[in-house]
Order: C-alpha cells, then structure tokens, then sequence
C-alpha cells in the first residue's frame, strides 16, 4: 500500500504521460461528457447555447463565412459549432475523436438537412488535401497538449490553410495559473460516478509547474478489478507566449481578444483567443 500511495502521489514531468483517448473514447466516460457537452445549465464541456451563438454570430461576420468558404473544425466534439457554421451556407468539416460525440453530431446534421464532413480521428493524426480559409480549436483545447503536439499541430494548421486562411482559436490566460493551487484528494466515486459506472475511490493530486506556467491534475481512479491514471494537462498562455509559439511555427497572430465571440482583450480575463494567419 506505502507504495501505491509512492506512485500516486509521485509528480510526473511536464507532459510525460498524455491520456486524452482514455477520456473520449472509453465507453463511461465519454458517454458523460457528452451528457457535460449537451447540458444546457453547464460550461464544462462546452459552453452554453447563448455564448455559442454569439461566438458564432461574430465568427460568421468576421471570417465572412458563406457560399465556398471552408472551415475545419479541430475537436468539434458532439457540433455545437460545426451545425451552427453549416446554417451559414460555409462547406465544413469536424474533426473528433469521440466517436460517441462525432455520431450525436452526425445524426444532428441529417436531422436538420445540414451537409457536413465528419471525420472521427485524433486530430494529431488528420490529413486531407483540402484546404481551409478558416481553422477553429474551440474551448482551449490547445492547451491540453504537449509543446511538440502543438508544434506539429500548428505546422499541420499552417499547411491546411488557403492563401490568406485564418485560425482562430482560444487557450487558457495566466491568471487561470496563479489562481490554481496544489492540492491532494480523494474521495469514493468521485465527480460524482464520472469516472465508472462501478464503485472507485479516485485520487486527485493537483500539481503547478511555475517554470513552464502549467498545471496537472492527475487523477488516480481505483476500481476492485483495475487501477488507472488519467493526466489533465493544461498548458497556460500569455498574449506574447502565444504570439511567440506561433511565431516559430510559420504563423502570425494579429488580433487577441477576451474570448472566441470577439470581446475587447482585457488582462484579467481567465482565457483569450487569438486570430492568426
């Protein structure tokens, strides 16, 4: 037991273990996220009807999108985003890989007579020979990956775009760093039975990395018949961190607002998007 307790409470280095598939494609867990993705009262998973609507209200304006404009959706999840882009007349594509949530989307985009390209694939991994005038990360996403995975990401992003493309997307600030402290917990069937539909005992430790303004929650989910792990990274952002990776990965950020419906940048704000070309 003294060295189960060792290994949970052991703190890992800066993205040494990525977990993300155990999160969206185990049967549980991804069936309630997309419960998180859908529920209207939450901003979990996804934000709530009205913000969505006033992003994408501001996205269709700013971008232009309409008749032969593209856009490419990287982690569309259940397309809360992507239906919403289609009403626009824009030619889209999602990309996720839930395959629970591609599949709500999927039957949500027949039910309402909208034409619209589902791809259910780590997006690490996506290719195509299309090309896209607008590529959205929505939700921060951005920061749950390792320094080398957004490297290759933002160099896949540059590569998908058209002459004059844009991506917009959103990442967490470093106010959300400074405000996140260490802690270590447990407790039986933890955030409420989201990790199993059986009885566990889930251990969270919370770690900061100050160097590399990033934070782990690591959780240790502890059923009678197994044991597992799941890392939580999230990496966090100033405007001119953001500016500066995208910067050595052929990109130029050009606008940086307070969120991903267009709203003045102000220096408080938990999260930021930026608009890069």
């Amino acid at each position: 037991m003294y060295e189960d307790l060792l290994e949970i409470n052991a703190r890992p280095k800066p993205f040494e273990y990525y977990t993300a598939s155990d999160l969206w494609t185990d049967e549980h867990t991804s069936k309630k996220m997309l419960e998180y993705h859908l529920n209207e009262s939450l901003d979990l998973a996804s934000r709530n009807p009205e913000s969505i609507d006033r992003s994408v209200s501001w996205i269709v304006s700013r971008f232009g999108l309409g008749e032969s404009f593209a856009v490419a959706d990287f982690g569309c999840g259940p397309g809360l985003y992507t239906t919403r882009f289609a009403k626009s007349g824009a030619d889209v594509l999602g990309i996720d890989f839930s395959e629970r949530s591609i599949r709500y989307a999927q039957e949500t985009a027949k039910r309402e007579g909208l034409s619209i390209d589902y791809v259910c694939q780590d997006y690490l991994a996506f290719e195509t020979d299309k090309r896209f005038d607008l590529i959205t990360m929505i939700w921060c996403d951005f920061c749950a990956l390792s320094p080398t995975q957004r490297s290759e990401l933002l160099g896949k992003f540059r590569k998908l775009l058209t002459d004059g493309g844009s991506v917009l997307m959103d990442v967490h600030s470093l106010n959300v760093f400074e405000q996140k402290k260490e802690t270590a917990t447990y407790e039986l069937n933890q955030l409420d039975g989201f990790w199993s539909p059986n009885q566990y005992y889930g251990f969270l430790n919370s770690f900061k990395y100050e160097d590399e303004k990033v934070f782990l929650d690591k959780y240790t989910i502890i059923e009678q018949t197994r044991t597992r792990t799941v890392y939580n990274w999230i990496q966090c952002f100033s405007p001119e961190s953001i500016r500066a990776e995208f910067a050595e990965n052929g990109l130029v950020v050009e606008e940086v607002f307070s969120d991903v419906a267009g709203a003045q940048f102000l220096p408080d704000s938990a999260e930021f998007a930026v608009v890069a070309h």
